[in-house]
């Protein structure tokens, strides 16, 4: 089984958390992708989707599932999302895409969050996968200063505009032994819009598939 198998053994696994009659969030990425096409299979048993990016929104739109703003619904009753990284407490890594913002809006909107990736994802600390943060354009520089002084090693996203008109830092070298420690820090530099350290908005959930099959980790409940 190669790694886009056991992603889509993920992604389809992800359908039994899909409440009927209600509105859910979709995350973006190539698992999120999979869990799209799956999705489309049973688009009939929901309201609608809130897409945590122009691109998600275009494929759940091609494949005849409602799209609506996250200002138009009450509330989300799940978030699927993919991770660049997880931790055995599914703190996670997310913004290899760079929708990081929107991902952790949406998940803080729902009322679950459950995380869809290919076991090569879980680590023993977060770190490997450079962590991208989100900036204001005009804070760039002092960001990144800012950012060495904590140990880390940024270096912009050569071509690329965030949806929200932003840039990205991808900072390497991190070894993120506390990360809702980190995430705070980060989040408190004046120009950052957010990190992608996603430890307030876990994953309740992390279905991991593997050669082995589907690995279900649930943290809380340890």
């Amino acid at each position: 089984m190669d790694q886009n198998e056991m992603k889509r053994q993920a992604a389809e696994a992800a359908l039994e958390y899909v409440e009927v009659g209600t509105y859910i969030g979709v995350g973006t990425g190539s698992t999120a992708n999979l869990f799209i096409d799956a999705l489309a299979t049973v688009k009939g048993k929901i309201e609608g989707t809130v897409a945590s990016s122009v691109a998600t929104a275009e494929r759940l739109k091609s494949h005849g599932i409602p799209v609506f703003e996250l200002n138009e619904v009450d509330g989300l009753s799940v978030y699927v999302d993919g991770a660049d990284e997880a931790n055995p407490n599914l703190q996670l890594i997310k913004g290899g895409g760079g929708a990081l913002t929107r991902e952790k809006i949406v998940a803080a909107a729902s009322k679950r969050f459950i995380c869809i990736a290919d076991d090569t994802k879980l680590v023993d600390v977060l770190g490997t996968f450079p962590l991208p943060i989100e900036v204001i354009p005009m804070a760039r520089s002092f960001i990144a200063r800012e950012i060495v002084k904590l140990g880390g090693d940024p270096y912009l996203r050569e071509g690329f505009t965030t949806d929200n008109g932003n840039l990205i830092l991808d900072v390497h070298g991190l070894h993120i032994n506390q990360p809702d420690v980190l995430e705070g820090t980060l989040n408190n530099i004046p120009g950052i819009v957010t990190n992608g350290i996603f430890s307030k908005q876990r994953a309740e959930v992390g279905l991991f598939g593997s050669t082995d099959g589907l690995k279900v980790l649930k943290p809380y409940e340890h």
